[in-house]
């Protein structure tokens, strides 16, 4: 039975994407069966993962109207086949902007995506979904159906603020929708030991969310940032660089943090 987790945080530009992308080749890497979900209209993840967005026939646009299965909108990237380090997609495009309108007088709106996954949930692992960085019909269609949700975060004031915002959105949910929703961890990325004022939000993270906190810490890194313009995870395109090791390494951790869940 698969592990369902939503990458998500209401503030845009932490990472998220290179976190999804990269966690699911790091998963592959390590022998887990695993399907990405991007549920941004923008199709970063999408792109990022090997596939070509404007080419899809078949998207997460179709599943949440219910025109498709997962099982048939889903594809495989060949850079990632050929890296050995391969997991399903399930892609969007600009297609998917317009279903946050067509979804509004539809049934069980909010369980779209719970449903489609229930068919192929034996065929995976992990199931890691990219969420758009606003409370949307498209999060709440992902928060509905995770068991939990892994927090990417810079360790800037900023971030703070948002995360109150998050974890309040987290318990909404969780009270009114999917009792089985928590927060899983909180990622430290794009971290730069050399700046004290990030040294000292990471150590208030620590004590204020204790084993919350993931160990793993993603550095910043050219490596990861460059990634995307080929159109493969930092994982394949520079599998030594120290962004990419650092994602194996949260790979695994996140392989032993389910054992306890």
């Amino acid at each position: 039975m698969a592990k369902i987790f939503c990458v998500a945080n209401q503030k845009g530009g932490v990472g998220k994407t290179t976190t999804t992308v990269n966690l699911a080749a790091g998963l592959a890497k390590i022998g887990q069966r695993v399907l990405m979900i991007d549920l941004d209209p923008q199709g970063n993840a999408t792109m990022g993962s090997g596939v070509d967005k404007r080419t899809l026939e078949l998207t997460i646009y179709d599943v949440l109207l219910e025109n498709a299965s997962i099982a048939e909108a889903r594809v495989k990237s060949d850079k990632l086949i050929a890296a050995g380090c391969s997991f399903d997609i399930l892609g969007a495009n600009r297609d998917l902007a317009g279903a946050e309108v067509e979804l509004v007088d539809v049934e069980r709106r909010e369980k779209r995506i719970k449903t489609a996954i229930e068919a192929v949930d034996s065929e995976y692992d992990f199931v890691l979904i990219d969420c758009p960085p606003s409370l949307s019909m498209l999060t709440l269609n992902g928060l509905c159906c995770a068991n939990g949700v892994i927090v990417p975060m810079q360790c800037e004031y900023f971030a703070l603020e948002g995360l109150t915002d998050l974890v309040n959105t987290i318990k909404q949910v969780h009270a009114n929708l999917n009792p089985d929703l928590q927060i899983i961890g909180l990622l430290r990325v794009m971290f730069d030991p050399r700046i004290t004022l990030q040294q000292q939000v990471s150590e208030q993270l620590k004590n204020h969310f204790g084993n919350k906190v993931f160990n793993t810490v993603i550095p910043r890194n050219v490596r990861l940032a460059e990634a995307p313009s080929y159109g493969v995870p930092g994982v394949v395109f520079d599998p030594s660089a120290r962004g990419s090791v650092a994602f194996v390494e949260f790979a695994a951790e996140m392989v032993e943090r389910i054992k306890t869940m």
